[in-house]
């Protein structure tokens, strides 16, 4: 079977594919499943420059997110069958609950990920594809749906008549445009331009602010809650955005910090200002729980909702879907089709 590996960090160029023996056998409790599409998040290019906070092993297969049909399954497994159209979890130990230390390997970084034409994963790293996607919209699922997800439904959920902020077009910010309407909820979004508002309007934003137009948007999401705020802001931005986030939310608002590096900024500041009359809660997340999938799951297979893809490329092509990706130019997922 062909499997890519991360061999030179550093550069794109480094990712390469190889010829390696496959399909692997099952263990007693794994699952072997043919990859069918993977999908790109902003952690596989912290990999392969060396920032991310998990130091990667040697020459390991990148990618977190897969899709795929199971086509073995260990003597003991119980959970699925050959046949059973399947994601990868973005922590394989991590089921339910809060995330320990001894959770936190992932695929694509300190275990070997899902850019290969077949893996193998334990029966509990893994869920089942809601039945109306396809393989290149299940595999959009596991880092930026889950993580979307766990902002808006975890600790203190995001309640009918609520009003969300989310920030800009990445993948992560517009499942939570999609999750929060889905919700009962009241969207307000930030972008770049006009096209691009006109895309989060039909994926259900209520109202959208042109952040290049009103560096100050803050004001403009307090304008249009009447002077309240946002009761939960999806903090995408981290040191770039901060601060406006903190200004435009409201009293008792809450924040779900998903992104707190910056390549502008080491630091995140939030003046004493924008604090001074604020009792918000700031929550750090990273991504969440095979329970958290599973709930994400349910909801998307009842409402039919879908993920935004802004591009598909062949698994030949790997390479210049990193490169299409790290512009910054996708709105929605990056997609590699395997099989």
């Amino acid at each position: 079977m062909r499997t890519y590996h991360l061999e030179h960090p550093g550069s794109i160029d480094g990712i390469t594919l190889r010829d390696t023996p496959g399909p692997p056998d099952p263990g007693p409790h794994d699952i072997v499943v043919r990859i069918h599409a993977v999908s790109l998040n902003k952690r596989d290019l912290l990999i392969l420059d060396g920032t991310y906070p998990l130091k990667a092993a040697p020459g390991v297969t990148p990618v977190s997110d897969g899709a795929g049909e199971v086509v073995a399954v260990g003597e003991q497994v119980t959970r699925f069958r050959a046949g059973d159209r399947v994601t990868s979890t973005y922590f394989p130990r991590w089921l339910d609950g809060r995330i320990t230390p001894a959770l936190i390997d992932q695929p694509g970084a300190t275990l070997p990920g899902m850019l290969a034409e077949y893996v193998r994963l334990d029966e509990t790293a893994a869920v089942a594809v809601p039945d109306h996607l396809t393989w290149e919209e299940a595999a959009c699922l596991p880092c930026a749906g889950v993580t979307a997800w766990n902002a808006l439904t975890g600790a203190e959920p995001v309640l009918p008549g609520e009003t969300v902020l989310t920030l800009g077009t990445g993948a992560l910010a517009l499942f939570a445009v999609q999750f929060a309407k889905t919700l009962g909820a009241r969207v307000v979004a930030t972008t770049s331009s006009p096209e691009k508002a006109e895309r989060l309007k039909s994926l259900g934003a209520d109202h959208v602010l042109n952040y290049t137009e009103n560096p100050a948007w803050s004001a403009a999401v307090r304008e249009l809650t009447g002077g309240r705020g946002a009761d939960l802001v999806v903090e995408t931005g981290g040191p770039d955005t901060i601060e406006q986030s903190v200004r435009a939310t409201a009293l008792y608002g809450r924040i779900a910090l998903v992104a707190a590096n910056s390549p502008h900024k080491d630091t995140l500041q939030i003046t004493t200002d924008a604090l001074a009359s604020s009792l918000l809660t700031m929550r750090r997340l990273f991504v969440g729980s095979r329970t958290h999938f599973e709930q994400m799951n349910r909801a998307i297979s009842l409402h039919g909702i879908r993920p935004v893809i802004d591009r598909v490329f062949p698994y030949d092509d790997t390479r210049a879907a990193y490169r299409h990706y790290a512009s910054g130019a996708a709105f929605g997922k990056v997609v590699i089709r395997v099989a």
